[in-house]
């Protein structure tokens, strides 16, 4: 599906990223995750052509994301971003931008088939019922599944997500990685998309790639990139990790500075 080979990217001379490689195949459900500053983002948007790469590639169904047309790169490839622009647009407008890249050269509104596939997918993501309110409206939660929506709009086979659960609620979090799963399990949809909750990473993800200073560190299934040493050499803080009981997943607890201080820890 995806092959990123030797990229290294930035802003202006500042090259945040360098040697990146890693490889997405058909229905992986992918995480990146590291510390604030370490790339995350900055790697969203190489693969997406935000940035220009100073060095490298990125194959997208082995063809070259620089030389594809629009058009052909938004039909595979959706992006569900951390902000937007569209307050002023209902719910059910703002999802139907989805359906832009499958306009015809002379098309300049939806057709029946763009609504019928807009629909589907806010029935899919339960938005269905806020078609008519204004996306300034809604709450974040509700936001967050009209971008999904309107990137499913797009019908991609590659679903890329900036923190889709940053800023919202326990159950929200659980209802966003629930659908996501859903479609990558169902639908076959690809996903990659950072986190930064280390939990819901390795509960849902079926490989991390851990990227620190610009560099990937580590990347495996979780077992292997949730160990204790890791964490604490990346992230400078210290964790216990622990087996979730019902998945048998690892998942960490935090241990504070005062705690730290009574066991006589530095």
């Amino acid at each position: 599906m995806l092959e990123v080979k030797n990229l290294s990217c930035g802003y202006g001379k500042e090259c945040v990223l360098q040697d990146i490689n890693f490889k997405l195949n058909d229905g992986d459900f992918v995480g990146v995750i590291g510390p604030n500053g370490s790339g995350k983002t900055t790697l969203l948007r190489g693969i997406t052509r935000i940035l220009k790469l100073n060095k490298g590639s990125v194959m997208l169904q082995k063809k070259d994301i620089a030389q594809m047309e629009f058009k052909d790169f938004a039909r595979v490839i959706a992006v569900v971003p951390q902000s937007f622009n569209g307050n002023n647009l209902s719910v059910e407008e703002f999802i139907l931008l989805g359906r832009i890249p499958h306009f015809s050269d002379m098309q300049f509104l939806e057709s029946k088939k763009d609504l019928e596939i807009a629909h589907k997918c806010m029935k899919l993501t339960d938005t269905l019922r806020l078609k008519d309110k204004l996306m300034a409206n809604i709450s974040g939660g509700e936001r967050q599944l009209a971008l999904i929506a309107r990137a499913l709009t797009q019908e991609p086979k590659l679903l890329l997500l900036d923190e889709p659960t940053a800023h919202l609620d326990i159950t929200h979090q659980v209802e966003i990685m629930d659908l996501l799963k859903k479609l990558n399990r169902e639908f076959n949809l690809t996903v990659l998309m950072v986190l930064h909750d280390l939990n819901l990473a390795s509960e849902y993800c079926h490989r991390l790639v851990l990227i620190n200073e610009g560099r990937i560190y580590k990347e495996g299934p979780p077992k292997e990139i949730l160990d204790y040493k890791v964490i604490e050499d990346v992230y400078k803080t210290v964790v216990i990790v622990q087996e979730n009981p019902f998945s048998s997943k690892p998942y960490m607890l935090l241990v504070s500075e005062e705690e730290r201080l009574k066991r006589g820890d530095k």
